[in-house]
């Protein structure tokens, strides 16, 4: 994919004595949202973590934005341009929320404008900001979370299911504030099992089995054959609102 953002050529990662990912192809394109899908046990969260250093590619290639980032450590990756946010949320919670944004600020201290911008997305913040992260719902901590995630510009954003568990009201938040980012020139890649916001906001997509990419192509046209979302996903799309 010649205008690629982020690839991965033949990654594999070992955890322990267990070869998760084995020879994972994938190609992010610059601009918009991407979304990887698979079954539970596939190999998207080690996907993930792999790009970010948590865990070190056994064998293969990880390029971001023309450079190998394979063997970076997580803090240099960061500074590169990318910003994850776990399944997990990971907030710390006994820090304020205004705290958890202060952290994600590498570069110095937070620009008020663009706090501005983040609690144009998620109001909660700004209610929430002297309060601690650990007494907030779920799905404010998601908020929280992802706000940490664009503290700061970045190239590419990493995002491991943001709406399991969270109210239909905060997942239209998330869909507009996904939205908003794509508009924005901000590359996104997303997994995420819920059905209907991976058809409303995914342009490409590709599928993982076994720790490998098994389907790459564009969302609509898996939205569009049913035929092959069984064979992939053993599910059709509609079936899974």
């Amino acid at each position: 994919m010649p205008d690629a953002l982020l690839t991965l050529a033949g990654v594999h990662t070992h955890i322990g004595q267990y070869h998760i990912l084995q020879g994972v192809d994938l190609a992010v394109p610059r601009g918009g949202l991407s979304v990887l899908l698979g079954r539970n046990g596939a190999g998207k969260t080690t996907t993930l973590r792999t790009i970010m250093g948590m865990w070190q590619a056994s064998a293969g290639a990880i390029h971001f934005d023309g450079v190998d980032i394979t063997r970076m450590a997580t803090p240099d990756i960061a500074r590169a341009g990318i910003a994850y946010v776990p399944e997990s949320m990971a907030v710390f919670s006994e820090l304020t929320v205004r705290e958890n944004m202060l952290l994600a600020a590498r570069n110095g201290p937070l620009d008020q404008a663009r706090v501005d911008w983040i609690c144009d997305f998620f109001p909660a913040l700004k209610k929430f900001w002297y309060y601690p992260a650990g007494k907030l719902s779920g799905g404010q901590k998601q908020m929280v979370a992802i706000g940490r995630a664009l503290a700061e510009p970045r190239k590419l954003l990493l995002v491991d299911e943001p709406t399991k568990g969270l109210a239909p009201a905060i997942i239209n938040s998330l869909i507009a504030a996904f939205a908003e980012l794509k508009a924005l020139d901000t590359t996104i890649l997303l997994v995420e099992q819920n059905f209907s916001v991976v058809k409303s906001l995914g342009e490409t997509v590709s599928v993982m089995d076994d720790g490998r990419v098994v389907h790459a192509g564009s969302m609509a046209a898996l939205v569009a054959d049913d035929a092959l979302q069984q064979r992939l996903l053993g599910l059709s799309l509609d079936s899974h609102q």
